[in-house]
């Protein structure tokens, strides 16, 4: 069995393959399954976006002649003080191509004097999985913490440098990555996804 998974970012794609280790399929990017396309995600939610691109990816490997299970996630950073964003912009914040040290830094500079309380935000990971029958299945996770007030950490990547973990007292670029991918938005979120496969694949 091939399993597809709907990005090209190779940071998370080390992330999916250590979490789905033990799974007994082919995991492939979208460019190692030759189904590379770019997908307008027009949708108001994760979720929606996560089923926006799957499903796009999925009717792609169909037409190439590729019998796969296809997922993708929609992922990003919500900051409460901030009215939620940079939400499902996250990755298109400040511009697609502008480094995350400087998306870091600007989400650090809108939460000047703002207090520790109120610098709670979350990862949110939505996770949509499309069969190759057509039929479909979704997790949502979401991963707790708050807006540091530096980057730190040599791990993970995106937000990670400024996201604290209080109960931790680390930031998660500083956790070791076999413990990120345990509590993450993303981890919890394969593991999701890891139950729905069982009745499908082998685990």
């Amino acid at each position: 069995m091939k399993i597809i998974f709907a990005t090209g970012n190779m940071g998370k794609m080390r992330e999916i393959r250590a979490i789905m280790s033990d799974v007994d399929a082919q995991i492939l990017s979208m460019k190692e399954a030759d189904v590379y396309t770019d997908v307008v995600e027009d949708g108001t939610t994760f979720m929606e976006n996560a089923f926006i691109k799957a499903r796009a990816v999925s009717k792609l490997a169909k037409d190439k002649g590729i019998e796969a299970i296809v997922i993708a996630d929609d992922s990003g950073l919500v900051v409460d003080a901030l009215n939620g964003e940079p939400g499902i912009y996250s990755a298109r914040y400040l511009g697609e191509d502008t480094p995350y040290s400087i998306k870091n830094a600007k989400i650090i500079e809108r939460l000047n004097g703002v207090p520790d309380e109120e610098r709670s935000a979350r990862f949110v990971c939505a996770m949509a999985a499309v069969f190759p029958d057509g039929s479909e299945e979704c997790y949502e996770a979401t991963y707790e913490g708050r807006i540091g007030y530096e980057e730190k950490g040599p791990n993970g990547f995106g937000y990670d440098p400024i996201f604290y973990l209080p109960d931790r007292g680390l930031y998660s670029a500083e956790l070791d990555p076999d413990e990120k991918n345990r509590i993450s938005h993303r981890g919890k979120a394969l593991e999701g996804i890891k139950n729905i496969l069982k009745d499908r694949i082998t685990v």
